[in-house]
């Protein structure tokens, strides 16, 4: 296996996302590209990640491939790769990673295997009556406005607009994002407004998909799971599944 990256940033950036909520992941290596699908250690949130063999600039691989690693630790070879460094991935031998960055110099980091229990994590398959296109600027913005005064926020959508509102035990917070046709779209099956709460503590780390892509698409139904996806085209996409907090003294 050889993997050559010209360009290191989404792939350094999306591990560096992905280990906000995953210690260890394993890696599955086949001709269409790099996936990843792991649970934060609460099973509260899923994340799932593609890096698409169309972003390499040299893909060589004799057959499918698993490898299972400790984020925490590629994630701090990864640090070290500059925009002009090329980034090597290969499997010199059983049990090491090799990651080489090379531009001025020549960079080689050998980091261990692991191994990880054999449960295999499956996307659940959800359907959705609603999805919203944004800017991530615009999502984030909405999030951290909302944090001020609660550790939870209820997004709110009907087909005109999408409400995001923190409540704390004296404050609150009210964001409106209206739909228009330049940077919010709502694509809708329901006249009625869905409701559902999150947790802002993993909100926020989701959220930091933004380095990743401008935009966001974001699904959600009636206390139902969230799913955030950022895509950058014929190059990754990395998305998140997150359980709701189900309300149960609303009327």
């Amino acid at each position: 296996m050889k993997l050559v990256l010209a360009d290191p940033k989404h792939f350094k950036d999306s591990i560096t996302v992905i280990s906000e909520l995953v210690n260890e992941a394993r890696f599955k290596i086949t001709k269409e590209g790099v996936d990843l699908v792991a649970m934060d250690p609460a099973n509260v949130a899923m994340v799932t990640f593609k890096l698409l063999s169309s972003a390499f600039t040299l893909y060589e691989l004799e057959k499918d491939t698993e490898i299972c690693v400790n984020l925490s630790n590629l994630k701090q070879v990864l640090r070290r790769a500059k925009a002009n460094d090329m980034l090597t991935l290969e499997l010199p031998e059983e049990g090491t990673l090799r990651i080489t960055l090379k531009s001025n110099s020549k960079r080689t980091f050998n980091i261990p295997l692991i191994d990880l229990e054999d449960r295999e994590q499956k996307v659940p398959n959800l359907t959705f009556p609603l999805s919203i296109s944004t800017t991530s600027a615009i999502l984030n913005d909405a999030i951290e406005d909302a944090s001020i005064v609660a550790e939870s926020v209820s997004f709110v959508s009907d087909p005109e607009k999408f409400t995001i509102e923190g409540t704390g035990d004296l404050s609150k917070a009210l964001i409106e994002i209206k739909a228009d046709n330049d940077q919010t779209k709502i694509k809708t099956d329901t006249t009625a407004n869905v409701r559902s709460k999150y947790s802002i503590e993993y909100l926020k780390k989701m959220m930091n998909g933004a380095k990743l892509a401008d935009t966001v698409d974001v699904y959600f139904s009636q206390d139902y799971p969230l799913k955030l996806e950022y895509k950058v085209i014929d190059r990754l996409q990395l998305s998140f599944i997150l359980a709701p907090r189900v309300e149960t003294d609303r009327p």
